[in-house]
């Protein structure tokens, strides 16, 4: 049995019950949140995603999956959207 085989959120969010959305969908959403790491910032949460994640081409350009990652990065938040907390 998986260690995490018992969390919560993991039965809750796990089988994509609560709302299917595409990565851009989910992008989106990112704009509707006040992240609580960094409250001041001017622009929206996609932009950090895109931002991250040209940062990470630049840096390694051989490496489409980590570009990935970069842009993939902060998607968790969007779960604030459904009650979790920050």
């Amino acid at each position: 049995v998986s260690p995490r085989a018992g969390c919560p959120q993991r039965a809750q969010y796990g089988p994509c019950s609560l709302r299917r959305m595409s990565v851009m969908e989910a992008l989106e959403l990112l704009d509707q949140l006040v992240d609580e790491s960094d409250p001041d910032v001017d622009f929206p949460n996609s932009f950090h995603a895109f931002q991250t994640a040209e940062g990470i081409r630049r840096a390694h350009p051989d490496k489409d999956w980590f570009h990935l990652v970069g842009l993939l990065h902060d998607l968790g938040k969007v779960l604030v959207l459904f009650g979790e907390p920050q």
